[in-house]
């Protein structure tokens, strides 16, 4: 979800609402302001408790679309080193994630005395912090110490993925023109949104790998080939056929967004590339660009501010409500100050383990704090 310096708006614009999408999701499912505040507003509590996490769906969508871009725009690997490449990629997601659950752990142990909800995570161990600084703690079966966590290990995972399969595509196919690289290669990866579409998707077992999202992913990336073909009909069909195929197999209404977003990015892109554009586009844009600093820190915000309006108002349905608005602007501005100071600043392996070790001896702290109280 870390975005580069320069793209069409649309990405942005798309990343903008998908981030909001998913601060209100998660408003609605953690309480207890959601709890309070749900006879006022039934019916948009049950769509965002129900229906706005399809956002998720949008940004596999443009992740897939962004990794073609930059990894292999004309369909063989540009890059010349794939551990280079996934070295960077953990380095750019890890650093601003162990600085939210930095805060998250902060945050988490200051409400838990006030706040007896199951949405406030439990005291970390060291074995659930250090599945957390290697992005393995839905693989090895460790509680999340916050929200959204497990797309960040989902990402990497189909970065990594991507990477390796065109690197070894590249060796394997050594001999081969280019132009017959690309095809192959491209093929390659139809199939694994196929497989994925067909079958990974629809084993539940699997949603701690890459391979079950890897349908929207890829179906990202072919919708990017199509934005660079001459013949980008061709494209738009597979997309088109290969999604009607595994929603006739097994109906998956977040299959239905992946699809439906890679055809129109694929579609306005082609045509409309400087679209979207006006004030509201602008608000949205600047958003999406600092997406991924939101994401990560908006969990830790909103349960400051449940834990803040449970105490004040218990039982008052408006001033939760309000205390809903509140979370999310609070998460906005939050977010931004971590994009500017965190995200942003130019990544490195030794600052990314600066930052791993610190999260890593807060929660130990909290950990020796708490077993000291009890």
């Amino acid at each position: 979800m870390s975005p580069p310096v320069s793209r069409a708006p649309l990405i942005d614009t798309l990343k903008g609402a998908a981030c909001i999408a998913i601060i209100w999701h998660h408003l609605a499912f953690y309480g207890p302001m959601s709890d309070v505040a749900q006879p006022l507003f039934p019916g948009l509590m049950a769509w965002l408790y129900d229906h706005a996490r399809m956002a998720v769906q949008v940004f596999l969508v443009l992740g897939g679309y962004l990794a073609a871009s930059s990894l292999a725009p004309q369909g063989v690997a540009r890059f010349d080193s794939a551990s280079v490449q996934i070295g960077r990629r953990f380095v750019r997601l890890i650093i601003p994630l162990a600085a939210a659950l930095a805060l998250a752990i902060v945050v988490a142990a200051l409400v838990r005395p006030w706040l007896d909800h199951p949405s406030v995570p439990g005291v970390p161990r060291w074995p659930q912090l250090l599945a957390h600084v290697l992005l393995l703690q839905d693989v090895v079966g460790e509680e999340a110490l916050s929200a959204g966590v497990w797309y960040v290990a989902i990402d990497f995972q189909l970065f990594a993925g991507t990477v390796i399969l065109l690197a070894a595509g590249r060796w394997a196919l050594a001999k081969v023109p280019q132009a017959a690289q690309a095809q192959a290669m491209q093929a390659l990866v139809a199939a694994g949104v196929a497989a994925s579409l067909l079958w990974a998707n629809r084993q539940a077992e699997l949603d701690a790998w890459g391979i079950y999202f890897f349908g929207a992913y890829g179906l990202g990336m072919l919708s990017f080939w199509a934005v660079r073909s001459p013949r980008p009909w061709l494209w738009w069909g597979l997309v088109a056929v290969l999604s009607a195929l595994a929603l006739a197999w097994d109906f998956r209404g977040r299959i239905a967004v992946a699809a439906s977003t890679a055809l129109a990015l694929g579609v306005l892109l082609r045509q409309l590339p400087q679209w979207p554009a006006g004030r509201w586009a602008t608000g949205l844009q600047q958003i999406g660009r600092m997406s991924y600093s939101v994401f990560l820190v908006h969990f830790p915000v909103c349960l400051s501010v449940n834990a803040l309006f449970a105490q004040c108002w218990p039982t008052e349905a408006m001033p939760n409500a309000l205390g809903m608005v509140l979370a999310f602007l609070l998460s906005l501005q939050v977010g931004r100050l971590m994009y500017r100071w965190v995200e942003l600043p130019t990544p490195s392996g030794l600052l990314a383990l600066r930052w791993q070790a610190g999260m890593v001896g807060l929660g130990l702290l909290v950990l020796r704090v708490q077993q000291a109280v009890l």
